[in-house]
């Protein structure tokens, strides 16, 4: 491939034979410093990155770092915000990594994390979530989070279709409706004009829109796309001798989607595992024999999970579920064991092998350049790639510094001013405690 504005370094490619990564043992990785406080959280974790590879193989290998641009860095160095070579390196390097990433207000781009999951088909949204002791927490027992979150990439409302209210768009819609499903459009309570009148007559108001203004919103969930989603986080439970896989869904009310997605789950854990129903079902369970024996599907609603992810964590292993379910449940687990500055998240395509991990949190721009910020989210998505690319060692290592650098209690501001006898540092310190205590 050949890049308008940025050379890669030399190094080999990772590759997919068979359906497994080949990983050599000098992989050009393509990284993103992200906006904001991006800078200073990249440039702790690498230095924790290369310190955990040269402690584990002592030279025989090492990581090609490849520099590529997204965001507001990107924009003024080349006046885009994601460049085709940005996309393309990712693409042929299969696997990289990247910091929190600005997204432009206005027209353009949505979002360009959205849009880099997009590109590359990233269709697994994974999110560990873990706690580490001394880590402070709102909760009594942290230490029973232990969870893997897939939480769908691709569809529902991120490939959300809607159309604001008042709009020829949205009347075109709720004219169809009315024409076509009349019985459905009796539940759009003001999606007609009298209607509408009605209501503001009745409260009083003497001014009002004189059209209607509904918005409307479609949401897709497929067959496939809930497959190769609940394929992955069942693949993943036998991996990993985990002990169940729970479907999150709001089934009980949006049947023919996240119901669907209920459904379908039940119908791959039988038919590409083998698993059969408990008690009548509908969960069901890995019998002996088969890989993964002993493990249990079942479903859970949604807004019960949030609740009892609280109440009872320890029931929870394994989640597949949707979009927006997979969005509250990641950032409220995250709030159980430290918050969002130190949750890490991974974007895979399974089948491909292509995989874009990143900080969860946002750029901060007010402690940009201070070398003040936690760069736990970071340093945790390369533990995360690590563990992917098969560099056990490495991950192993970086989670073992990260434990011994909070019991240390050396840590950054947003952990010191909530730990007893604690010590205050920077960004760039904290690096150096996890390496420390590798």
């Amino acid at each position: 491939m050949a890049y308008k504005d940025v050379t890669p370094p030399a190094g080999e490619k990772i590759s997919i034979q068979n359906g497994k990564l080949a990983v050599p043992n000098n992989p050009i990785l393509p990284f993103i410093r992200g906006d904001g406080t991006g800078p200073d959280i990249w440039a702790s974790s690498v230095r924790v990155f290369d310190a955990a590879v040269q402690k584990a193989y002592g030279g025989k290998r090492k990581v090609s770092w490849f520099e590529v641009f997204a965001g507001e860095e990107s924009f003024k160095k080349f006046n885009n915000w994601l460049p085709d070579d940005t996309v393309e390196a990712f693409k042929e390097y299969l696997v990289g990594i990247k910091g929190p990433l600005t997204t432009p207000v206005g027209g353009g781009i949505r979002s360009l994390n959205v849009a880099l999951r997009q590109m590359l088909d990233l269709y697994v949204c994974l999110r560990p979530v873990q706690y580490f002791s001394g880590v402070p927490s709102p909760v009594k027992h942290p230490e029973k989070v232990d969870m893997i979150i897939f939480r769908e990439n691709t569809e529902d409302i991120y490939a959300g279709i809607e159309y604001a209210g008042g709009t020829p768009e949205s009347q075109k819609i709720l004219d169809f409706i009315a024409k076509e499903f009349p019985k459905d459009f009796k539940k759009i309570r003001f999606g007609t004009k009298p209607a509408a009148e009605e209501f503001w007559k009745a409260v009083g108001a003497a001014n009002f829109p004189s059209d209607v203004q509904v918005g409307v919103g479609i949401k897709p969930v497929s067959y496939s796309g809930s497959v190769r989603l609940i394929h992955s986080a069942i693949s993943y439970a036998i991996k990993f001798k985990r002990k169940s896989v729970t479907l999150v869904h709001k089934g009980n009310i949006m049947k023919f989607t996240e119901g669907a997605f209920r459904d379908w789950g039940y119908k791959v854990a039988k038919e590409f595992f083998g698993a059969m129903e408990i008690d009548g079902g509908p969960w069901c369970k890995i019998p002996e024999g088969k890989p993964g024996a002993g493990i249990v599907i079942k479903d859970a609603i949604a807004d019960i999970t949030l609740q009892q992810v609280l109440t009872r964590p320890e029931d929870f292993d394994v989640i597949a579920t949707l979009n927006l379910n997979g969005d509250y449940l990641s950032d409220a687990l995250a709030a159980q064991v430290g918050g969002i500055g130190i949750a890490p998240g991974g974007n895979i395509n399974y089948i491909t092998g292509h995989a874009i991990f990143e900080a969860t949190h946002g750029t901060a721009p007010k402690y940009a350049n201070k070398d003040q910020v936690n760069p736990g989210s970071v340093v945790l998505s390369g533990e995360m790639m690590f563990r992917y690319l098969g560099w056990t060692e490495v991950a192993d290592l970086i989670l073992k510094g990260l434990n011994g650098a909070i019991a240390s209690k050396r840590v950054t501001y947003d952990f010191a001013r909530l730990m007893q006898g604690a010590t205050q540092i920077k960004c760039s310190e904290f690096g150096d405690e996890i390496i420390k205590h590798m």
